[in-house]
């Protein structure tokens, strides 16, 4: 077993606590989250169908979009390690409200929102603490292969998580499934604990002015540097579409079809175990075979096709193939420039920058349901399905116009450090 590991992961694994500590943290965490995009657009879709999750979504999105950036600015004056325990604390408490709420046998959309929304609220206070972590338990040397090695383990917890929901769902029901969550969570908050602790910078005092002076800092930064912005936009348009064909638009195509909660299950598992794939094989050959800006666009456009060929399917085990080709796509693109955009941002600025594109998913998140439940009203999940799908490969193509970014991906990574200050020094001062 031993010889089945890469000699270069056995040494970081065993020579770095802190990065053990992180990648298992995020495996417990991912393990939660994704066995929960079974249990609850399950509970909805079987119980108030496609409205109640446009509707749940919708709400879920637009309340997200705010409490992201009001939360963000945080992140760069609090240790990251206590930010991450604290924030699971959080969620195992809406878990147990969750758990209560199941066991009454009440099924009210409003309540589920407002507990996914203190969700929201506990998970943006912790997500940005776990994308930035990585550089600061690891070299940079190291960071390329931590970053594959957290994709790595977001990818089986994606397979193992839906499908553990999947079949608890079938056992136990979801009063029990919610009580696993919880019991992972806590271990989530327990492995967090031992996350090295980092010296941050002393808070500065302010009020809103503070707060609010810090918010548009990340913001002019990333909105300043003319690829990160273009990036940025890029996103935006692309996951206004693709948000919604590997989320909400799942279960009701599941359940359009009359396939059971197990194949919900199934889907999920077989788009993470695609994107396991991609991560572990795909994404270093292919950029060695066509370099990093030629698999940047090709898979991003690949993965819509894939995609539309899930809406188009009228079989399950079509649905679960198209599944697995569009994570494998998603996972092979996104690694590709991931490790170049976190060393390029300088470390003070790394928070903040990335809380300012997640809130900007966030919006496009609030805006992509609700485009979905309005057509939903006059259209068939499988021309919605179809239609977003298309829809997203023609917004990667914008990529081909984001300025420098081919010149930007084909630096090694040791040009790329701090790459933002040097080349936009007005920017980062």
């Amino acid at each position: 077993m031993r010889h089945l590991i890469p000699a270069d992961v056995r040494v970081v694994l065993t020579s770095n606590r802190g990065l053990r500590a992180v990648l298992l943290a995020d495996f417990l965490v991912l393990l939660n989250e994704l066995g929960s995009a079974v249990i609850l657009p399950w509970w909805l879709a079987s119980r108030g169908g496609a409205q109640a999750i446009a509707t749940f979504s919708v709400a879920l999105a637009v309340a997200a979009f705010f409490i992201v950036p009001a939360v963000s600015p945080l992140g760069d004056r609090i240790c990251k390690a206590r930010q991450i325990t604290s924030g699971l604390g959080c969620l195992c408490g809406v878990a147990v409200a969750m758990v209560a709420l199941s066991f009454s046998g009440v099924f009210n959309v409003p309540a589920l929102a407002m507990l996914a929304i203190v969700q929201v609220l506990a998970a943006s206070f912790v997500d940005p603490a776990r994308d930035a972590v990585l550089p600061e338990v690891t070299t940079p040397a190291s960071l390329p292969l931590a970053l594959r090695l957290r994709k790595t383990t977001h990818a089986v917890a994606g397979i193992v998580g839906p499908l553990l929901a999947g079949a608890a769902l079938g056992v136990a029901g979801v009063t029990a499934t919610l009580c696993g969550s919880i019991a992972m969570l806590a271990v989530a908050m327990l492995v967090a604990s031992r996350i090295p602790k980092a010296v941050t910078v002393k808070p500065r005092s302010g009020g809103f002015d503070a707060w609010w002076s810090e918010l548009r800092a990340g913001l002019a930064a990333k909105w300043r540097v003319p690829m990160e912005r273009g990036w940025t936009l890029v996103n935006f348009a692309v996951w206004i579409f693709q948000g919604p064909v590997v989320g909400m638009l799942i279960p009701i195509k599941v359940h359009a079809l009359g396939l059971q909660g197990q194949w919900l299950g199934l889907c999920l598992g077989a788009l993470s175990l695609g994107v396991l794939l991609g991560s572990v094989f795909g994404s270093q050959m292919l950029v060695n075979r066509f370099g990093r800006y030629r698999v940047r666009v090709g898979l991003g456009f690949s993965e819509g096709i894939a995609l539309a060929a899930v809406g188009l399917s009228m079989s399950p085990w079509l649905m679960l193939t198209g599944l697995l080709v569009a994570g494998f796509c998603n996972a092979a693109m996104s690694l590709v420039g991931a490790t170049h955009r976190a060393l390029a941002i300088p470390q003070e600025y790394r928070v903040r920058m990335f809380a300012a594109g997640s809130m900007t998913t966030r919006l496009a998140g609030a805006i992509g349901p609700a485009l979905v439940g309005t057509a939903l009203a006059s259209h068939s999940v499988t021309w919605v399905y179809t239609a977003w799908s298309l829809l997203m490969a023609v917004c990667v193509l914008g990529f081909l116009a984001v300025p420098r970014l081919k010149e930007f991906l084909t630096l090694e990574h040791g040009e790329i450090e701090d790459w933002y200050r040097r080349q936009y020094p007005t920017v980062f001062r």
